[in-house]
């Protein structure tokens, strides 16, 4: 039986200590980002936020009012007025939110830390951008919510979780490993677990 062998107490602790570390190296940056940002949306209202706001306004051509004319009930946006709208504007259509009626087209773009929205009126042929930016520290508590923030974000916040869980029980696992030499530690670890309780139950309504 090798000395790594995890069937062997040495085995199982070599196992431990490698997941455990493993894990607190992947999650750490992601470990810190959202203590911090934890804190920043705690007191979201005590930090002050001036929402930058800007405005763009264009003519809509011949040929793309032409597209819009064409479309039917409910219809999609065509390629056209697609392609146009990414030129005129800072935007890319991708993930938006498109609605289409015969007087108004509204496009949505959500992103974190702010939003952003198109608006094409077909019949006067005129076309509306506006950005609202509110800032680096909403960009960043969006991401911990993440919210408007895409499928590949979710993906990493739920890759993210679970090397923590891997890195709290592979803790928890250590901890029962030696507490016998560390009398201190399953009444710390009983306190961890009381004091958010207490608070729940007390002031938590």
């Amino acid at each position: 039986m090798s000395v790594d062998d995890p069937q062997r107490p040495s085995g199982w602790l070599k196992t431990l200590l490698r997941w455990h570390w493993i894990s607190s190296a992947v999650s750490l940056i992601g470990l810190l980002a959202f203590a911090v940002t934890g804190v920043t949306l705690n007191h979201a209202a005590q930090i002050p936020a001036k929402p930058v706001v800007t405005r763009l306004q264009a003519e809509v051509p011949a040929p793309v009012r032409d597209a819009l004319a064409a479309i039917p009930e409910g219809g999609e946006l065509p390629g056209a007025v697609r392609e146009w709208v990414q030129t005129q504007f800072p935007v890319h259509l991708a993930a938006a939110r498109i609605d289409v009626s015969p007087d108004d087209i509204t496009i949505s773009l959500p992103r974190p830390g702010g939003d952003s929205w198109v608006s094409i009126d077909p019949v006067a042929g005129t076309a509306e951008y506006e950005r609202t930016d509110r800032g680096w520290i909403a960009w960043f508590n969006d991401l911990h919510k993440g919210r408007n923030t895409g499928p590949a974000w979710t993906w990493f916040i739920d890759l993210f979780a679970l090397a923590c869980i891997v890195f709290a029980v592979t803790g928890l696992l250590l901890l029962q490993l030696h507490a016998a030499r560390r009398p201190q530690t399953w009444p710390l670890v009983a306190l961890g677990l009381l004091v958010p309780l207490v608070l729940v139950l007390a002031f938590v309504h």
